[in-house]
C-alpha cells in the first residue's frame, strides 16, 4: 500500500498508538485523553509538540480514512488502536523501527536498538539495519522506500536514519538539527580531547626547543 504523505500530528498520534500497544498493553486501545497525553509526553519525542484534543481527534479520522487507526466497537468513551502493520504490510520488526523514527525523529542504527528495547529485542545493531535497508530498499510494488539513510552530520559519527511516512527529508535541516541535539557531554568531552592534544603538542614543542637549546618565542635568544 503506498500511503498519502502524513502530517505531522497524524505521524505523532499514530506513533502514540504504535507505541503504547506495546509498552502499556493494559491500557490500550487508549482514549483520545490518552492519545493527546501520549502525544504531548516530554520524554522520548522529538520534536516536542503542544497537541490539542481537535487536533488529535482530526489526525485520528484522518488516519481511520486510510486504514491506518480503527475505533474500538463498545463502551462508553471512544477507543482508538492502529492497524499499521497490516495496512501498510510489514513486520513487527520494521514497525517498531518506523514508529520509533515517528516519536523520536532521525536516528543511528545504535540509538534505535536502544530506544526499541520496550518495543521489540533485537538480537543485534546488525539486525536493525537489516530491517532498516529492507524498508529503505522497498520496491514500488509494495509502496516504495519508507526511510532514507541522511548523510552523516557535523559533528556525528554515524549516519542517522529517517522515515518518509511525512515525505521527503529536508536533508540540510536533519543535519542541522542533529548537530543541534548533540548530547552536552558529548560536547564537552569533545572540547576536553582537543584541549589535552594541544597541551601534549605544546609539551613536545617545549621539550624539542629545549634539546635544540632555543629560546621561548618572545625570549631574546
Amino acid at each position: 500500500m503506498r500511503l498519502p504523505s502524513l502530517a505531522p500530528i497524524e505521524a505523532r498520534v499514530l506513533g502514540t498508538l504504535m507505541e503504547k500497544a506495546r509498552t502499556v498493553p493494559d491500557s490500550y486501545p487508549l482514549t483520545l485523553n490518552a492519545v493527546v497525553a501520549g502525544c504531548n509526553q516530554k520524554t522520548s519525542r522529538d520534536p516536542l509538540m503542544n497537541v490539542g484534543d481537535a487536533q488529535a481527534q482530526e489526525a485520528l479520522d484522518s488516519l481511520k480514512a486510510l486504514t491506518l487507526v480503527f475505533e474500538s466497537s463498545g463502551g462508553r468513551v471512544a477507543r482508538w488502536e492502529h492497524n499499521f502493520q497490516r495496512a501498510v504490510g510489514v513486520p513487527e520488526q520494521s514497525a517498531v523501527l518506523l514508529g520509533l523514527l515517528m516519536l523520536r525523529g532521525p536516528q543511528t542504527a545504535g540509538e534505535l536498538r536502544i530506544n526499541s528495547e520496550r518495543w521489540y529485542r533485537f538480537a543485534d545493531i546488525s539486525s536493525v539495519e537489516a530491517f532498516l535497508e529492507e524498508l529503505r530498499d522497498r520496491p514500488e510494488e509494495k509502496g516504495g522506500p519508507l526511510v532514507v539513510l541522511l548523510p552523516r552530520a557535523p559533528g556525528m559519527r554515524e549516519q542517522r536514519w529517517a522515515h518518509l511516512l511525512c515525505g521527503p527529508v529536508a536533508v540540510e535541516q536533519a543535519s542541522a538539527a542533529a548537530a543541534h541535539d548533540m548530547p552536552r557531554d558529548a560536547l564537552e568531552s569533545r572540547v576536553a580531547a582537543l584541549e589535552n592534544e594541544v597541551a601534549a603538542l605544546r609539551s613536545a614543542l617545549q621539550d624539542v626547543r629545549e634539546q635544540l637549546g632555543l629560546s621561548q618565542p618572545g625570549q631574546a635568544a
